[in-house]
């Protein structure tokens, strides 16, 4: 027997968002002996639920989910957070004798988690688009008054009209959840020799014998439909009342990490006066079809994965047969 074999499975499944994964993941916990685990930046804020599309209650009586609803809209997660924590919950999970199924379209997390932590994200274009635009509009000195508030370390030795560093600090702090300069000072410190073996799960593959599911629509425009019908019926659930209530509650500002979520960002501008009630529906669904696009730019380029068409009429009945076959084997 190969040693992947005797390692103890774990389940990934991927994919854009509105392609189905929370009700797939659902009907595969009420079949297999699995137990959810959220791999999503957004459903980690409490009191985010109708922008972030969080399971409600029935579905959360059906199929508990690990790592929702852990941190308040002013706080910010981490990759690295988000790594220490499954890692812990996979193995208490494990020692119930149980699988994990880890769901979710957060890709940085699934990367982090399998492949370690690398110092600073990769460049993403159209976040440094977006900041660009954003430095045409409110002016470099403006962004840096953001990176200020994100991380004050880098914003102190930067001038505010440095406007690529700003760019890439900002960019940085976006994609990990991270300040730059936390990410910078801990790769320093883990290059030092130090005896003894690398902290566990850092750095090395992960104990588990992976069995990783990706769900990538046959046909995009169908997708498109389904993001469209989703995010106007987010507004009609009261998205906007949802982020007043929020702004009554907590000092928010809108380059908080919580803040920057898809559809809280166009709900805020709203709020705002910057956008009218047809503004907000069009440019919150294209921005939710920009998020999926990048995740399915990475999906394609995942190394592993199965692939399933999210549109199938039987698609968990298909993902349930090859899982059968996987963790027979």
């Amino acid at each position: 027997m190969s040693t992947d074999a005797k390692l103890p499975p774990a389940i990934f499944l991927m994919g854009p968002t509105a392609c189905g994964k929370t009700d797939l993941a659902v009907q595969l916990a009420e079949h297999l002996p699995c137990e959810i685990i959220s791999v999503d930046s957004a459903l980690v804020y409490r009191g985010m639920d109708i922008g972030t599309a969080k399971p409600d209650a029935a579905t959360l009586a059906r199929a508990p989910h690990h790592l929702i609803d852990l941190i308040e809209p002013t706080q910010s997660y981490s990759a690295e957070q988000f790594r220490q924590d499954a890692l812990r919950l996979m193995a208490e999970i494990t020692g119930r004798g149980r699988i994990p199924l880890l769901v979710g379209g957060t890709m940085l997390y699934f990367k982090a988690l399998k492949e370690g932590l690398d110092a600073l994200p990769e460049a993403d274009p159209e976040l440094r688009a977006e900041i660009e635009a954003r430095a045409a509009e409110l002016g470099w000195p403006a962004l840096h008054a953001e990176l200020a508030r994100l991380d004050p370390e880098t914003a102190a030795r930067l001038k505010p009209t440095d406007a690529q560093r700003i760019q890439r600090a900002l960019e940085v702090c976006y994609l990990s959840g991270e300040p730059m300069s936390a990410l910078l000072r801990r790769k320093r410190s883990e290059n030092r020799p130090h005896p003894g073996p690398p902290p566990e799960g850092e750095g090395a593959k992960i104990p588990y014998r992976l069995i990783e599911i990706a769900l990538i629509p046959s046909d995009r425009a169908a997708l498109h439909a389904r993001i469209n019908q989703r995010f106007k019926a987010m507004i009609e659930a009261g998205l906007v009342d949802e982020l007043r209530g929020l702004r009554e509650r907590y000092a928010l500002n809108p380059g908080l990490p919580a803040m920057r979520c898809v559809g809280y960002r166009q709900a805020w501008q709203f709020l705002e006066g910057e956008l009218d009630a047809a503004g907000l529906y069009a440019t919150g669904a294209a921005a939710t079809r920009q998020l999926a696009k990048r995740q399915l730019t990475w999906l394609r380029g995942w190394q592993g994965a199965e692939i399933f068409d999210c549109l199938r009429p039987d698609l968990a009945a298909a993902v349930l047969a090859y899982l059968d076959r996987r963790l027979a084997g």
